[in-house]
């Protein structure tokens, strides 16, 4: 019997983001109040410490100011959870009661109403998502896992995990739900990050005391074959990257009890070394951008948008710069920061989330974040 020669070409699967979510904390704190409160803070801390000060056994705190704010960052709001007690100089951080085990966690009910809009977007139903992801820089509790409480919240069937990769845990996120949705584990999946960033900021230090804000951000994950959304966004392409760094840390664990010296010491909160992060960071990412560009067969020039993380303006523009070659306008790579301040990994979602809708069919551009780890994701998207 003769062979048959059978030619057979696989497509591969579309798969889109086909629907964006957020949540916003009601209450928003600008500079001049942060300022206003960081500076009592200093005059007291310096008034009872006048001695110690004196002496040269401790260095006198400097105050803060909202020019100082703006040019170290291009921050002008941030929104927090709770606003009284992260502008009360006695106290400075923010007052978040511990709910009992039968309530709906805070980071669970934040990351609920944003997955709500999420879904009216895609026109979905919690009987389409099969999974739940929860990947954000800090996780409420260690058990259960914050995916499954969301997961039981809207009464989806499936499975849910948490993950972290500090500021770039929602492009991890996505390339895991992209993956989870190419392999047929999931129909489609919703990404969250719920980020309650005003809980691990030292406020008291002058350095940091402006950076972070509140926020949670969701987005549904699908094969444009199931998508009802009258808006999708195809992942042409997505890369992860990691390379170990001490510049960006937070040494709060669960193994810090068992070692009482160091209970409540400065390390277990987030510090960094900004300057290090910078110079470090922003080549990193550039080039990050430009190679996966290029491997996607996607020149610069039809770049639209980049959507970057939002941790600070300069390194924003620099990133930026490198990439196209020119400054960037603000229609290419949009600022959230100003209001939001840096949200951890939702700030590039954010941008997203508010600048895409000028998209035409066939418009390209790059969600990108980067952060602690050091970590970085690129996620290329095209408007279908």
């Amino acid at each position: 019997m003769p062979e048959v020669e059978v030619s057979q070409t696989i497509q591969p699967q579309t798969v889109v983001i086909s629907g964006t979510g957020l949540y916003t904390p009601q209450e928003s704190v600008s500079n001049a109040e942060l300022v206003a409160c960081f500076n009592q803070y200093v005059d007291r801390f310096n008034e009872e410490n006048s001695q110690a000060i004196a002496a040269g056994e401790l260095e006198a705190l400097s105050h803060s100011s909202e020019e100082f704010i703006l040019k170290a960052s291009g921050i002008e709001s941030r929104y927090v959870m709770n606003k009284s007690g992260v502008l009360d100089p006695a106290k400075m951080r923010p007052s978040i009661a511990e709910r009992s085990d039968e309530e709906q966690s805070i980071q669970c009910e934040i990351a609920v109403a944003a997955a709500k809009e999420a879904l009216a977007q895609a026109n979905k139903t919690a009987d389409d998502i099969d999974a739940v992801i929860v990947a954000c820089s800090n996780m409420q509790r260690a058990y259960p896992a914050m995916a499954i409480e969301v997961q039981d919240a809207l009464g989806i069937k499936g499975f849910g995990f948490d993950m972290n990769v500090a500021c770039s845990s929602a492009t991890f996120g996505l390339q895991t739900a992209k993956d989870a949705v190419l392999a047929g584990s999931a129909r489609a999946v919703l990404v969250l990050n719920p980020e309650i960033c005003s809980g691990h900021l030292a406020w008291e230090d002058r350095d940091c005391h402006f950076i972070f804000g509140d926020v949670c951000t969701a987005m549904i994950v699908e094969r444009l074959e199931t998508s009802k959304s009258p808006e999708n966004w195809e992942i042409m392409g997505s890369r992860l990257q990691t390379q170990f760094s001490n510049n960006i840390r937070n040494n709060f664990g669960f193994l810090n009890r068992c070692d009482e010296s160091g209970i409540g010491a400065r390390d277990k909160l987030f510090r960094q070394n900004g300057r290090k992060v910078f110079k470090e960071v922003v080549p990193m990412v550039a080039e990050m951008i430009v190679s996966h560009l290029s491997d996607e067969s996607v020149e610069t020039s039809q770049l639209k948008r980049m959507w970057l993380h939002q941790a600070n303006l300069s390194m924003n523009l620099l990133i930026s710069k490198k990439v196209l070659g020119r400054d960037a306008t603000a229609e290419e790579a949009p600022v959230i920061l100003n209001e939001y301040a840096n949200t951890s990994s939702a700030g590039s979602v954010i941008a997203f989330h508010k600048h895409r809708h000028d998209f035409a069919p066939g418009e390209v551009g790059v969600i990108c974040s980067f952060g602690a780890g050091y970590s970085a994701g690129s996620v290329i998207v095209k408007r279908c």
